[in-house]
């Protein structure tokens, strides 16, 4: 008999042109006049005059808020409660990448538990129910439009805080491949590498069960067999799809197993530093599994052998280790920079960034312990 597990996902709607369904999806939800958080991004590429003219043809009144910036700051949620409170409406849909969504998740908060959104860093803080909540994703990578998770900077600490609760689950998630034509290379890069993250870190989690497992394993082979696709053509909407399947297989397997030591550490670069997420955890992923290697070599054959399936080694040690080096193969096809002083770390940083990262929530389900020293050494190593 296995462990009894229990997975938390939304309603989800994926397909190309699933974008249409989003007026119909908030009626049944009961939303009548739902708070749009988006970005600038999201403005240009169009997609949210496309969102417009779907709710106004299902005669929605809508409230855009856009002020959202990379890694969503506290400030930004502050603003986004007020306009919601001021504007009276009664539902949430969070268009874009990650930073869009988590700030949707945190204003949803703030609106209908009131505090400050550092009142609930960390796990099961929320009280209130939240108002319903849609999530279109449009970067293949954040799983955030599945997630348990929301992830705000706060200015002050120059911090990463995670907020994990059961109620961050959206109601409803759309996922649209098409919206993914938009991207350009870099990011589409950037937002790849965070899903295969997502996936690997999940696979290795001390709370990972099968169905977990399972998501994870498809999502890295998927990964590694399209990534370099969608980074290549805009337009392959083949490739698009399957990055979006991989995102949310990859999203559904973190927010139910967990993360780890990668994103513990790459919270606190991108707290203090306001770089893009994906972009760190493609510098230190490969240094963060040579650590992570010797509690679960089993697993990294398991990778292996879903990430190149005609791979070949000598023993199973050998075979493990190719997954450092597949992952740095990709990266650099991909055109990743390859340390992290690319991004603005250097030395002096990382005795306090070390030190915050033992503090990240995503730490406690890591495979192998680490203490401070260890993850300076990988800071050291990804310099």
């Amino acid at each position: 008999m296995g462990d009894i597990a229990k997975i938390l996902i939304p309603e989800i709607i994926f397909g190309v042109n699933s974008i249409n369904k989003a007026g119909k999806s908030l009626t049944q939800l009961g939303g009548e006049k739902p708070f749009i958080v988006t970005d600038e991004g999201i403005i240009k590429a169009g997609w949210l005059e496309k969102l417009s003219k779907i709710l106004n043809n299902a005669n929605l009144e809508y409230k855009v808020f856009s002020k959202i910036t990379q890694n969503p700051k506290d400030f930004e949620i502050n603003q986004g409660v007020k306009l919601y409170l001021s504007s009276k409406c009664d539902s949430i849909i969070g268009i874009g990448g990650g930073s869009s969504i988590d700030a949707a998740k945190a204003i949803a908060i703030i609106a209908t538990n009131g505090g400050l959104i550092n009142d609930y860093e960390g796990a099961n803080k929320i009280r209130n129910p939240l108002p319903p909540m849609i999530m279109i994703p449009t970067t293949a990578g954040t799983g955030a439009d599945v997630s348990q998770f929301a992830i705000v900077t706060d200015t002050k600490r120059k911090i990463k805080m995670s907020l994990i609760d059961r109620s961050l689950v959206p109601d409803i998630s759309i996922i649209d491949p098409f919206l993914l034509t938009t991207k350009d290379p870099k990011l589409t890069a950037n937002t790849g590498i965070d899903a295969l993250s997502h996936a690997i870190e999940s696979y290795l989690s001390v709370s990972a069960n099968e169905f977990t497992n399972t998501m994870a394993l498809n999502a890295i082979k998927i990964i590694f067999k399209y990534l370099r696709r969608s980074v290549a053509n805009k337009t392959d909407l083949y490739a698009k799809e399957k990055m979006a399947l991989a995102s949310l297989q990859a999203g559904i397997a973190f927010s139910n197993a967990g993360l780890g030591l990668l994103h513990a550490m790459a919270h606190q670069v991108g707290g203090l530093l306001d770089q893009p997420h994906g972009e760190i955890d493609a510098i230190l992923l490969p240094y963060v599994l040579e650590f992570n290697l010797i509690a679960c070599t089993e697993k990294f054959v398991n990778i292996a052998n879903v990430a190149d399936e005609h791979i070949k080694a000598s023993n199973t040690r050998e075979l493990s280790y190719m997954v450092v080096r597949l992952v740095k193969e990709l990266c650099v096809d991909l055109g990743i920079e390859e340390g992290l002083s690319y991004s603005g770390v250097n030395e002096s940083n990382i005795p306090h960034i070390s030190k915050n990262a033992l503090s990240d929530f995503c730490i406690l389900t890591n495979p192998r312990d680490a203490n401070e020293q260890d993850i300076q050494n990988i800071f050291q190593k990804a310099l």
